[in-house]
């Protein structure tokens, strides 16, 4: 049978493999289980036995959850196995429910499916066997599970065939490779067109006679993608196979010998082989003609260098996929290019009738390139004959159509509208945000959305998180530009090229024909600007100029503003962004049509002089939906920002403001408020009306004081004043059920306290990472350390409920949902901790489970350890090993669980002992009548630069707290136990912590 192994909890695996281990162990199911793993899939597999009458553990119930997919190799004793038949009954479970989509595949070793089925042969004495000593209802669970299992298809081994077990076992392992690939989500599913071009690639693979299979274009065409695509679904049909990316520029950094030794070694399994000349020896050639390979040669500039890879040599039925920006490569052949046309103008793999002969005349004008194919075909469906003949003439004119020219007569089609933002994103917002881009081009133009749409819809525009188009497409848009005035750029509509902005910007040639200008300041020299510069430009809509290269702490500007308070700009800017801004203040434009407004490392003293009615304010910018002023180190104050628009989180971005003062006002609706590294001194009362905040982010500022009123914020989450100064002694009445609170480094805190736990609704939080962290809050008065403690117990207690719930799914993560809290101290409490000890391992009771139903053990730990010469807390692990003990002899089980602080902040030194409170998900066991629990602690450093002689990671004092959390075993929707109520240490119900 198969069986967990108790030391471990990271157990991942696809496969579940059911077998009776006295059958078949040392033959068949050690063969198939050696083939699943050749072809990497990962197996749960184990040749431990349960004892008589025993139910499935829960490690094998967890294993089963955690698979995708069962193998079940029914031998001749098969059923007389307790163990068997409890791993069936849950594998069958799965499979009876209908959104699960659990795969169940039976092998009939060397027994009849009808005796399976029906219960017949031998497996009938088995049963009376088991009706004579186990409960009737769990017999009765077990032949509904091995009737079922009878009826599904299989492999029947030993029955009339004559073919060796062997060949079952690939028949076996190919029918499951397939299996487990359609249920995985391909790359194909998640981008844009990519499926149609898969499908024909796949289909050339598959023609005999097609050995090299070529992918020509322009970069970002995508065929990088594709052939990864059809690489992954694929490469476990081929004895060998490799993917040898950018093949040019490794040829030009290592040199042609190299790359193909390393492709060598690869296929043919054998480290070191150095080949220096360009022939290759007879044994190399003898042995790759021995072997089917698939290999992938990303990015070839040149035919020879597929030549010099020695495809040649490669054997029958191998194949090479080529991508390539180089014509000489191998394009799609004619046929596949009228396929993949059709695919888009007809929504159909061949051409309708009556366009045959149009669709070849436009395959021939693409000339195997996808891109051209798709834009053409896209730009013709639904249209009618007169239309595409009119395309045919337009085309005509060109003696030998280019790319450009087809990808010209697609823009040429399209409505002004469709054409502006056409240009806009690719002068300016290629690469950004779909969000961002949607959100400025809807505020100027009417019926941006459905503008947006059409391009993508003519394959003129992707759309996969940002919006994007290909390299000639952006070309294609920005010579459209430069054809409008090619001697004067002042009179363009758009300016991205360095060398017309300077010459606009230098010597003052804007006209009001300029409606937007992008430029990287990082690639140009110092200029200085005349206040009226952009005063002749009244159609501008769009500035950025940015510094690709900005670092915190490092400033370039480039535009220098010499003896000038302001610069008047034109009241039409949707999107202002200006790194370095050189000016004091922003008081020079109307800003009621702005949506982006980005000003960071700028030189600001305050964004609007609010004292001068005359001039429009901030207050009028009602569509602002950003305002970033990230490191303004000389910005003092901000006006009121009540009016924002967004309610998206992280629109307010106000990191590094180091002479920021005064707490911002900012809208109710407010989720998210970065305000570190600023002046900031207070958190002020009327924080209760952001009662929507989830997250105040206030490390290395200056707050003093913070009101009581943040105890009225029901959703904050999280709270960060890590290295505050020396003044903050005091906070109170903190939000109980906060997931991250830190406040290291606080050294002159003194007070901590929360919240009434009965106020806040403890359910609506997640539950992955919850950090309480005080290390080197030195100054923490008794009181508040015991306030602490009891939080986190509180916390611990109420986790405790969700995790046991989950217990069927902990197998399924890696990274296990966690509490951690820390503070300086060398005592663990004796009311919370009733089990403690000296040093680094105790042993304890468990309290007999005095209830009706089962329940779950959830273990709290205490650590005190030496952190002095802890410089990276967020390397440590706490490693905890456990051995459980049943009563009267019954079944032990061993355990190591890791708490992991890899999420957690970090200050640069630590300073003494510090108590860790510590538990995770990993540290929930259902109760098997346990009667005593050994413990055994580590606390390990994962940092490559540790001193390996240094101990001071050494556990001085350790205690353990036992949630006993009771459960009922009826189960409810979602594979979840009902819960009736938690308890501590020797009682059984709820003690609600003071």
């Amino acid at each position: 049978m198969a069986s967990s192994s108790s030391s471990s909890r990271q157990v991942k695996h696809q496969v579940f493999l059911s077998f009776r281990g006295e059958d078949t162990r040392d033959n068949f199911t050690a063969h198939l289980l050696q083939a699943l793993k050749d072809k990497g899939w990962t197996v749960f597999f184990d040749d431990d036995t349960l004892k008589k009458g025993e139910k499935i553990s829960s490690a094998l119930s967890n294993a089963i959850a955690a698979s995708i997919l069962s193998i079940i190799i029914l031998s001749k004793d098969y059923a007389s196995s307790n163990s068997c038949l409890g791993e069936l009954s849950d594998i069958m479970d799965r499979k009876r429910n209908p959104t699960d989509k659990y795969i169940v595949l039976p092998i009939f070793y060397h027994v009849n499916p009808s005796h399976v089925q029906k219960i017949g042969g031998t497996f009938k004495t088995s049963f009376q066997k088991h009706e004579s000593k186990q409960p009737a209802d769990r017999v009765q669970r077990w032949k509904s599970a091995f009737q079922e299992v009878g009826a599904l298809k299989g492999w029947h081994i030993g029955g009339k065939s004559d073919r060796y077990e062997t060949e079952y076992i690939e028949d076996v392992v190919e029918y499951i490779s397939k299996e487990l690939d359609s249920n995985c989500t391909s790359v194909s599913e998640e981008l844009v067109g990519i499926d149609d071009q898969k499908k024909i690639i796949l289909g050339l693979i598959e023609q005999e006679h097609s050995r090299v299979i070529g992918l020509w274009g322009m970069g970002g065409i995508g065929k990088t993608t594709l052939a990864d695509v059809v690489y992954s679904e694929i490469c476990q049909n081929f004895e060998s196979h490799l993917f040898l990316r950018n093949v040019s520029e490794k040829i030009k950094n290592v040199g042609n010998e190299s790359l193909r030794n390393e492709l060598f070694s690869k296929l043919l399994n054998q480290k070191g082989i150095c080949i220096n000349s360009p022939s290759i020896g007879h044994p190399y050639q003898e042995r790759l003609n021995n072997k089917k390979v698939l290999v992938v040669l990303d990015d070839v500039s040149n035919p020879d260098q597929i030549e010099f890879m020695g495809v040649k040599h490669f054997g029958p039925e191998s194949k090479i996929i080529v991508t390539s920006r180089d014509r000489q490569v191998k394009k799609l052949n004619e046929n596949d290019s009228l396929q993949l046309f059709s695919t888009l103008a007809f929504n159909l793999l061949n051409p309708a009738a009556d366009f045959q002969d149009l669709s070849c005349k436009f395959v021939g004008y693409a000339q195997g390139n996808p891109l051209a194919l798709k834009v053409l075909g896209s730009k013709l469906y639904t249209k009618s004959r007169k239309e595409w003949e009119s395309e045919v003439d337009s085309l005509k004119q060109y003696a030998e159509p280019k790319m450009s020219h087809i990808l010209k007569s697609s823009l040429d089609g399209l409505r002004e509208l469709e054409k502006n933002i056409f240009l806009d994103i690719a002068c300016f917002f290629k690469g950004e945000k779909m969000d961002t881009v949607e959100k400025i081009l809807s505020n100027y133009y009417m019926g941006a959305m459905s503008g947006i749409r059409n391009l993508v819809d003519k394959c003129l525009l992707d759309s996969i998180d940002c919006y994007s188009m290909h390299d000639m497409l952006e070309e294609i848009g920005k010579d459209i530009v430069r054809q409008e005035c090619k001697e004067d750029p002042g009179k363009r509509s758009r300016l991205w090229f360095p060398e017309d902005v300077d010459q606009v910007l230098r010597y003052n040639k804007g006209t009001v024909s300029i409606e937007g200008i992008k430029l990287d300041m990082f690639q140009m020299d110092e200029l200085q600007l005349c206040p009226s510069v952009f005063e002749s430009m009244l159609n501008l809509k769009y500035i950025c100029f940015y510094d690709s290269k900005i670092e915190k702490g490092y400033r370039n500007p480039k535009f220098l503003v010499d003896q000038v308070d302001s610069i008047s700009l034109p009241n039409k800017l949707r999107y202002l962004c200006w790194d370095y801004f050189p000016l004091k203040t922003l008081s020079s434009f109307n800003p009621k049509n702005l949506v982006m407004l980005i000003l960071r490392s700028g030189n600001m003293e305050q964004l609007w002089n609010e004292n001068d009615h005359m001039i429009p304010n901030l207050s009028r910018a009602t569509n602002l939906e950003l305002l970033d002023c990230s490191y303004c180190e000389s910005l003092v104050e901000l006006p009121s920002l009540n009016h924002l628009a967004s309610r998206d989180e992280d629109k307010l971005r106000l990191e590094g403001c180091y002479s920021l003062k005064k707490f911002p006002q900012v809208p109710s609706h407010f989720c998210y408020l970065d305000l570190r590294e600023t002046e900031i001194e207070e958190v002020p009362d009327a924080i209760k009306y952001l009662h929507k905040l989830e997250r105040l982010l206030l490390s290395k500022s200056k707050v003093e004081k913070v009101s009581i009123n943040i105890s009225k914020l029901e959703l904050l989450s999280e709270l960060n004043l890590s290295e505050c100064p020396m003044s903050l002694k005091l906070l109170s009445e903190l939000p109980p059920y906060m997931q991250n609170l830190n406040v290291q480094y606080c050294t002159s805190l003194e007070k901590v306290s929360f919240a009434d736990q009965n106020l806040y609704q403890f359910d609506s939080l997640g539950d992955d990472l919850f950090g309480m962290l005080f290390c080197n809050c030195i100054n923490l008065n008794p009181e508040s350390i015991d306030n602490i403690e009891e939080n986190a117990m509180l916390k611990i207690g109420s986790l405790a409920k969700k995790w046991a719930a989950r217990y069927d799914w902990k197998y399924q993560r890696e990274d296990f949902p966690r509490l951690i809290c820390c503070f300086p101290g060398n005592k663990i409490s004796a009311d919370k901790f009733k089990y403690q000890r000296m040093n680094s391992s105790l042993s304890l009771k468990i309290a007999p489970n005095r209830g009706s139903g089962s329940r779950f053990l959830v273990f709290a730990i205490c650590l005190v350890a030496d952190l002095t010469h802890c410089h990276r807390f967020k390397y440590l692990n706490c490693i905890c090993e456990y051995h459980l003990t049943a009563a009267g002899g019954g079944d032990s089980k061993s355990y190591i669980s890791k708490i992991s602080f890899f999420d957690c902040s970090e200050p640069n030194k630590y300073n003494g002992d510090h108590v860790f409170i510590l538990s995770s998900n990993d540290m929930v066991e259902e109760d098997k009548n346990y009667e005593e629990a050994s413990f055994k602690f580590y606390i390990i450093d994962n940092d490559d630069e540790v001193n390996e002689e240094e101990d001071y990671n050494k556990v001085e004092r350790c205690g353990v707290h036992v949630f006993y959390v009771d459960a009922t075993e009826k189960r409810v929707a979602g594979n979840k136990r009902s819960f009736s109520h938690d308890g501590e240490e020797g009682d059984g119900g709820l003690k609600r912590l003071k």
